[in-house]
């Protein structure tokens, strides 16, 4: 956590002003509602979302910030922890960040109602300010991941993933988040400027830097809650194994595939697939691909002068990569 710590230095007094306005915008007349809301807030993770609006707009705007962009970055926060709640009943977790999800303390029905609310909520602390141009950004974002989860899910049920393929994927299911959240920090300072969309593409690399270093967890860290062979299991086709999928022999192709679609809840032969996937060079190739994506977006940052926010946003890059869970 130092690092997470390093990095939220130079914004800290704006992370906790965002804690009590975030707190805020849940707010209902519904005492449930709050009931469930309260324990949300309370298991908050890293918060790297509004992290990202904030160092955004310090960078562009001098260090200073508006109110813009903390109803941006509680929009964010509102949209992101929505998707989180509905994800957990579409993926039937009973868990989330070690602590019982909400559809596992309140069923279903809640949940979605709840995530539902969330997002209206997102929707409306926009609205009733005028921030349109916002408002566009984060509708964009909420558009492409639920794009990007179905594409997915097609293509599970076919097996007939390209890299180019997964590449959509993760673009609109994790990297658009976060592209929207750089682009909510540079539109809140420098409305119709070009650093909006610069910090957009900023934002878009990193995301998919991070959803590669997902994807390789599912290899083997000791680090992380989840076990290895999960997303094997779900039969998510990730970078390392279209890789080899791509370069194998037509009989290792045709035993890897029938893996992951027959045997699928075998633990030996997950393990077996694991193996084969290392031993190819699939893990090599995903890294390769990863760095290149960090790399690209350090790019973007080097144009910009040095700053605190600069610094702490090279960090977060680097974090994204590095980081062991």
């Amino acid at each position: 956590m130092k690092i997470v710590s390093q990095i939220k230095d130079p914004i800290r007094p704006e992370m906790e002003l965002f804690e009590s306005k975030f707190r805020d915008s849940m707010s209902s007349k519904v005492a449930l509602l709050n009931r469930i809301t309260h324990y949300i807030v309370n298991r908050k993770g890293k918060q790297m979302r509004p992290m990202f609006v904030f160092l955004t707009a310090k960078l562009l705007n001098n260090g200073q910030v508006n109110e813009r962009t903390y109803r941006g970055a509680s929009v964010i926060e509102l949209i992101h922890t929505a998707t989180l709640v509905h994800d957990d009943v579409v993926d039937e977790s009973s868990k989330r960040r070690g602590f019982f999800s909400i559809n596992a303390l309140w069923k279903n029905k809640i949940a979605v109602l709840v995530g539902d609310y969330l997002l209206s909520k997102g929707l409306l602390l926009s609205i009733d300010h005028g921030d349109f141009d916002l408002l566009r950004i984060i509708s964009v974002a909420v558009r492409e991941m639920s794009e990007g989860e179905l594409l997915q899910i097609e293509k599970a049920r076919r097996l007939d993933i390209t890299e180019e393929v997964y590449y959509d994927i993760i673009r609109q299911k994790t990297a658009t988040l976060i592209a929207a959240c750089c682009g909510l920090g540079a539109c809140s300072v420098k409305p119709d400027s070009e650093d909006v969309e610069t910090f957009r593409k900023f934002g878009e690399l990193c995301g998919m830097a991070f959803q590669i270093k997902d994807d390789l967890f599912d290899y083997g860290s000791t680090a992380i809650g989840k076990p290895t062979g999960i997303d094997i299991k779900e039969q998510k086709m990730t970078l390392p194994l279209i890789h080899v999928l791509n370069i194998c022999s037509k009989d290792e192709k045709k035993w890897l595939i029938n893996s992951v679609k027959n045997h699928n809840k075998d633990k030996k032969r997950v393990k077996e697939v694991i193996a084969f996937v290392k031993e190819k060079g699939g893990l090599d190739y995903a890294v390769e691909k990863m760095l290149a994506y960090k790399n690209q977006a350090l790019t973007l940052l080097e144009t910009y002068p040095e700053s605190d926010y600069k610094a702490s946003l090279e960090l977060m890059v680097n974090y994204v990569v590095d980081r062991k869970k």
